[in-house]
């Protein structure tokens, strides 16, 4: 029952273009029930993370099989706050954090979702201390661990109640996937022999692990972050940020959202992220569309929709 006078759910009842793109109920994450024929035959046709196109139908299921049902995933937030209403911090990895001195302020909220590269040492007074949900790929999580190793980025956020959420990108996530949830090592693919488990430590559950659902994704691909880029011959690569995905699914997860770290307007003013030491010139590669997300923030937060931290 909607408890919260001021959720997201309630202004898309009054904001047209909002109300056309929003669907409240859409699946949000994958669960062992997804997995048959007839899924297989209609995901096949979009290539990931959209689908299951070009992957591997034994090595998918597998993979899919092992995820907990839905009863077991336990995702209902709740909040105790007075007006009922959940509050959460989604936060990206954007210069903008620097000397913000937001880190409290994002870990009053009732859940706080991280992404990536997500260095909270020597950081915690811009950035807080909690994560309630880490979103990631395979990829993204190594090459974070590896590149930001020096940082103290030395393991993932392993908060009590964590829940960790990834978007699989292709066949190495599912044959990632599979020996993360069965603790064994990947028997193929680039990841060949790597033990996933070991990233995790030790209070790891497979029901701690959520798998964005592909509808999910391409929904945001195809509603909220509809990218000219499509239309080009790099149309395969193109896949919104991490931080994308997290923030849209903190949008759905949650009533009031506030997003601090992403990508605004004056964006050159500042380091590409929190932590660089030196000013560093932000590369907008060709698999993302990052003017696309520019405007879709600020149009969101213009709507209140959502709120956009933006720089004191």
């Amino acid at each position: 029952m909607e408890t919260c006078p001021k959720s997201i759910r309630s202004r898309s009842a009054e904001i047209d273009w909002f109300k056309q793109l929003f669907i409240p109920d859409i699946s949000l994450f994958m669960h062992k029930e997804h997995f048959n024929d007839e899924e297989w035959k209609r995901l096949e046709h979009f290539n990931p993370p959209y689908g299951w196109m070009e992957t591997n139908y034994t090595e998918v299921k597998q993979a899919v099989e092992l995820i907990p049902g839905l009863k077991e995933q336990k995702v209902l937030l709740s909040t105790k706050r007075n007006d009922g209403c959940i509050r959460c911090a989604a936060v990206g990895n954007g210069g903008i954090l620097n000397g913000s001195r937001k880190g409290a302020e994002i870990d009053s909220h009732d859940y706080v979702f991280r992404v990536n590269g997500a260095v909270i040492k020597g950081f915690e007074d811009d950035v807080g201390v909690r994560t309630s949900f880490y979103v990631h790929t395979a990829q993204t999580m190594i090459s974070s661990l590896g590149g930001y190793k020096r940082l103290g980025f030395t393991n993932v956020p392993m908060d009590k109640e964590i829940k960790y959420i990834m978007v699989t990108e292709g066949m190495r996530d599912y044959q990632w996937l599979r020996a993360l949830l069965l603790n064994t090592t990947v028997s193929r693919g680039p990841y060949l022999k790597m033990r996933p488990r070991s990233y995790f430590g030790t209070d790891f559950t497979p029901e701690k692990y959520l798998v964005a659902h592909p509808d999910f994704n391409r929904y945001i691909k195809n509603r909220f972050l509809k990218s000219k880029t499509v239309e080009r011959k790099s149309w395969a690569i193109y896949r919104p940020t991490t931080g994308a995905f997290a923030l849209l699914l903190a949008l759905h997860l949650c009533d009031v959202v506030d997003a601090y770290g992403y990508i605004t307007e004056d964006y050159a003013k500042y380091p590409n992220h929190y932590y660089d030491k030196t000013k560093t010139k932000t590369v907008f590669y060709i698999n993302h569309d990052f003017g696309l997300e520019i405007k879709e923030w600020k149009k969101l937060h213009d709507a209140k929709i959502m709120n956009l931290y933006q720089g004191s």
